[in-house]
């Protein structure tokens, strides 16, 4: 990507200690259970130990005290990989107290999506690749298991690196059982049938390197003015988006996607990955037939807005990266390749260790 390079973080080796930090919300001060739980499979799926800080269960934290423990983490070179046990709604005010030097010291896969997004774009605009999707405590503590595409890209990030092809679960579930409720620890929410992922624009293969998130995270960083460069470093790049148990309408999608536009920021890109979108929430219940409008709604606003800036991108809409599950864990600043001809997304973890 011209004028800007990521390093990709060397991986961790079965043994590492690796820290379980709370940068927006603190999950696991609430529901300890799902924590405990989610930190006792992180070990028996990748050999991890993982590594609480004064933050990760502290519901008080100030954003200066998180970021202090980011930094401790990223600053102790026993730590091998940062992990975030869930999203939230202000790691914005977190951000301002980072040190870039620590991580350009000693760069380590970090792991983590939605409010999490600040902290990606950060790492991204410092140099340093991470890795979008993982919650402890969503993906980890809690349900009956630990999804296999989950475990198969949690351990190609943190571990073994390679080629994954991303591939549909073929079931998806937009919230599991309340945390308040013990059957958390066992059982998953109500699942239902995916839909096709849906591909537009242009055809044939393009890959390129990733940037992106959560479309309402990304909204706040623009206006934030935390993306501070000119649409030309993302010649060539893949954007990632996803939105949230919010339930943005289509409309708002459409207007932040065209302002997306208008600011020159899809003209560049050579693809898009948009993830199947959550349609329902605890607090927003809503008919089978009327989640699958949303979720069609929200399609045809993503294709329709990327088409008009730029018809020449492939447009994948539909893979389960973000507030879904099961969820992929995708590159941040690594390389994914689509495939329109074959309706294939390959995604690259970096090198095998």
């Amino acid at each position: 990507m011209p004028g800007h390079r990521v390093v990709q973080p060397p991986k961790a080796r079965a043994g590492d200690r690796v820290a379980a930090l709370s940068p927006a919300w603190a999950a696991p001060a609430h529901f300890p259970a799902i924590h405990e739980q989610g930190m006792r499979r992180l070990e028996d799926l990748t050999g991890l130990v993982p590594v609480e800080y004064p933050t990760t269960r502290r519901p008080d934290a100030s954003p200066a005290d998180r970021a202090a423990d980011l930094m401790a983490a990223f600053s102790d070179p026993s730590i091998r990989a940062v992990l975030a046990t869930i999203g939230g709604d202000d790691e914005i005010l977190v951000i301002p107290h980072l040190d870039s030097a620590a991580v350009r010291r000693d760069p380590k896969p970090f792991v983590g999506y939605s409010d999490n997004t600040n902290l990606h774009n950060w790492l991204w605009t410092n140099g340093v690749a991470s890795f979008y999707g993982g919650s402890t405590q969503v993906h980890l503590g809690a349900g009956a298991r630990v999804d296999d595409v989950h475990a198969r890209s949690l351990r190609a990030a943190l571990l073994e690196g390679g080629i994954l092809e991303v591939v549909e679960p073929g079931e998806s579930e937009d919230f599991g059982v309340p945390w308040t409720d013990p059957r958390s620890l066992s059982e998953f929410g109500a699942r239902e049938r995916t839909e096709p992922w849906a591909w537009a624009g242009g055809t044939g293969a393009r890959s390129g390197p990733t940037w992106g998130g959560c479309l309402e995270v990304l909204d706040e960083l623009l206006v934030a003015g935390r993306f501070p460069f000119s649409p030309e470093v993302l010649e060539g790049s893949i954007l990632l988006i996803e939105t949230s148990e919010l339930l943005p309408p289509a409309d708002w999608v459409t207007r932040i996607l065209r302002a997306m536009g208008e600011r020159g920021l899809l003209q560049p890109l050579s693809g898009v990955v948009a993830a199947r979108p959550p349609a329902s929430s605890l607090e927003v219940m809503r008919s089978s037939e009327d989640r699958a409008a949303h979720r069609v709604a929200q399609r045809d606003a993503i294709i329709t807005e990327v088409t008009r800036y730029n018809p020449d991108a492939v447009v994948c809409v539909g893979p389960p990266f973000g507030h879904t599950r099961p969820q992929w864990i995708l590159p941040y600043g690594g390389v994914v390749a689509l495939d329109a001809a074959d309706g294939s997304i390959r995604a690259d973890y970096g090198p095998v260790s």
